[in-house]
């Protein structure tokens, strides 16, 4: 997976989403093992790399991104419960 132009330096795209804002505004739940940890760092990266800033707040935000793992049972619920509350 590629984030938008890659041929944009990171300083000219941050200099960039300073002078037009950012293309939207998000959350983000990382649930899970740390290769789910690594997985997620990689997402933020590549939304950040194309112009979107993360927020701390789910309300207010255009989007959320929920990284969830589904092996184990446990693991299902607490991801369906972090969904069902995003969507709250």
């Amino acid at each position: 997976m590629q984030a938008g132009n890659t041929n944009l330096t990171p300083s000219f795209t941050n200099e960039l989403q300073k002078a037009t804002g950012p293309k939207g505004r998000y959350a983000f739940i990382s649930l899970g093992c740390p290769k789910n940890t690594v997985d997620s760092e990689r997402m933020l990266g590549l939304l950040a790399a194309d112009g979107y800033e993360l927020t701390t707040e789910a309300i207010g935000s255009d989007f959320i991104v929920v990284n969830t793992c589904g092996f184990i049972e446990p693991a299902r619920v607490e991801s369906m419960a972090a969904i069902d509350e995003a969507l709250a």
